[in-house]
């Protein structure tokens, strides 16, 4: 998980974050536990994530 995520973002290193952040995700998926903090965990992954997608204009 990234630290801090502002609108100075560099999007230079958005593709090595996007793996990373990626990686996290599925990695608490693939644990099956369906705990709360896991879940708000994995939400504030994906919203990094969609930070990085609209900030940086990438679609998919």
């Amino acid at each position: 998980m990234l630290d801090n995520l502002e609108s100075s973002y560099d999007c230079s290193h958005a593709g090595d974050d996007l793996h990373q952040l990626k990686l996290e995700v599925d990695s608490l998926r693939d644990l099956g536990r369906e705990d709360q903090a896991t879940q708000e965990k994995i939400n504030r992954l994906e919203n990094q994530i969609a930070f990085i997608m609209n900030k940086c204009g990438i679609n998919h």
